[in-house]
């Protein structure tokens, strides 16, 4: 039997209809949903409260479930555990900042009909749920081959 962790993100638009992706300081730099790890005893509506506090500096207010996205495969080759996201919907109450340097570049809001690449496999998956309206997803989602890691930045 495969190991699983659980995990949060919210899909969060602006009044404009822009989405807030995250992209990552780290290895391959893929844009994300904000959201993190949950932690022993935490519920997934308190770990995505906090975790997207401490990435843009404000608080959310979870509206709905999105979905339940299970992540799994092995698309970079490693022998990763299945990774369970609870995808919420969710308004910021304040201006989104990079609060987060260490795990994330930058913050940016995003048109709907023009996302970065490359994002992970669950983000893009979710983000199509969203977009469409729906709300209480299951979905297993495959992980991709992973990208070759950018240069540094000069």
């Amino acid at each position: 039997m495969k190991l699983l962790t659980t995990a949060v993100a919210a899909v969060i638009e602006d009044p404009a209809g822009r989405i807030l992706l995250c992209q990552q300081s780290a290895g391959h730099r893929l844009w994300t949903l904000p959201g993190g790890r949950i932690r022993l005893g935490e519920s997934p509506i308190q770990a995505a409260v906090r975790d997207i506090f401490v990435e843009t500096g404000t608080d959310v207010k979870i509206i709905d479930l999105v979905g339940l996205y299970q992540l799994t495969g092995d698309g970079c080759g490693d022998d990763l555990p299945d990774l369970l996201v609870h995808v919420f919907r969710g308004r910021l109450d304040g201006e989104a900042t990079l609060n987060d340097p260490a795990h994330f570049r930058r913050l940016w809001w995003y048109e709907q009909s023009s996302r970065p690449n490359p994002m992970t496999a669950a983000s893009r998956s979710a983000l199509a749920d969203a977009t469409a309206g729906r709300s209480g997803v299951l979905r297993e989602v495959y992980r991709d081959t992973e990208p070759e890691i950018p240069e540094a930045a000069v």
